[in-house]
């Protein structure tokens, strides 16, 4: 059985209060600049965490061989990824964060100028939505 005390009652009330627990954009991104340098990729990840008002925890880049690259910052607040396929001219991103204070949409702003690309697709979900 779970005690109920002060602070558990505000924070149910909170969620309460809300329609989701958070936002997660995915974004697919055609033809844009190819980025295989690990630190120029990493430095893009970090800005768009920056821009989108979140706390980065930790950040991974992998670079693959003989081309493409994979970036994932692990958030407070969830996480944002981004995976290439440069032989396909093809960037996969995916951008959660949950609280009332992130801006995932700023992240994806910020994504979209760097990589430039000529055809963008985003699908956007409200993770755990409370039903009533």
């Amino acid at each position: 059985m779970i005690n109920k005390t002060k602070r558990s009652q505000k924070w149910i009330k909170k969620i309460k209060e809300h329609k989701h627990t958070g936002t997660h954009l995915i974004a697919e991104f055609w033809y844009g600049k190819t980025i295989e340098d690990p630190k120029k990729f990493k430095a893009i990840l970090e800005k768009s965490v920056k821009v989108a008002n979140s706390t980065p925890l930790e950040t991974i880049i992998h670079k693959f061989s003989p081309q493409g690259i994979t970036g994932v910052v692990l958030l407070a607040e969830s996480h944002l990824a981004i995976h290439t396929w440069p032989e396909l001219n093809y960037t996969a991103i995916d951008v959660f964060t949950c609280g009332n204070h992130t801006k995932p949409k700023k992240a994806l702003a910020y994504l979209k100028k760097e990589f430039a690309p000529k055809r963008v697709e985003v699908k956007e979900f409200k993770r755990g939505a409370l039903k009533k």
